[in-house]
């Protein structure tokens, strides 16, 4: 089993650290019960959203998110974190979202980076999200360079089978990208 061991300190240093009154709130055992809960069925996610007003054209969207047919273990997230919403989709599933940049800083890094995950694949896209959460705290998204950087974290997020996106680097930047294609082939054809 995979254990993100070494996040707690990586994660909690580069995003602070993590809220003294939550580590004393949350029983361990609920802790653990959420971070194997979203081991399975939570999400971190970079969406974009055209932005003409904006420099750089495009707004990147962080988001986390958990949804469930019952909502019982979504309110006992919303009260643990004390962030996001709760709403219903279309298709009668409701959904636990956090979207506010310094609610991802300051309640959802510091809690999973307490309490972690053990899958390989949770635990590389937490430590992705982390990064985009970081460079989106410094405002590096704003310019150019930053707003490559955070495709480039984007497109190694959630990779494999059913992942969806409406818009992608290309749609950003039409150009070919070498860049882009190491980030995703690991340098090879």
């Amino acid at each position: 089993m995979a254990n993100c061991s070494d996040n707690k300190s990586s994660a909690g240093n580069q995003q602070g650290r993590p809220d003294k009154q939550l580590q004393q709130t949350v029983s361990s055992s609920l802790g653990w019960y959420i971070a194997g809960f979203v081991d399975g069925e939570g999400s971190f996610n970079i969406s974009l959203r055209k932005k003409q007003d904006y420099k750089t054209r495009w707004q990147p969207v962080l988001n986390f998110n958990v949804s469930q047919k019952d909502k019982t273990i979504l309110e006992t997230m919303l009260q643990v974190f004390t962030c996001g919403i709760i709403k219903q989709r279309k298709d009668g599933l409701f959904s636990f979202d956090v979207t506010t940049p310094s609610d991802l800083c300051e309640h959802i890094i510091p809690f999973f980076s307490k309490f972690t995950f053990y899958s390989k694949s949770k635990c590389k896209n937490f430590q992705l999200f982390v990064q985009a959460c970081e460079l989106m705290n410094n405002q590096e998204h704003l310019q150019e360079d930053g707003l490559r950087k955070l495709l480039i974290i984007r497109e190694k997020l959630n990779q494999g089978k059913g992942r969806k996106r409406k818009y992608s680097f290309r749609d950003v930047y039409p150009e070919p990208s070498e860049t882009i294609r190491q980030a995703r082939y690991g340098g090879k054809r």
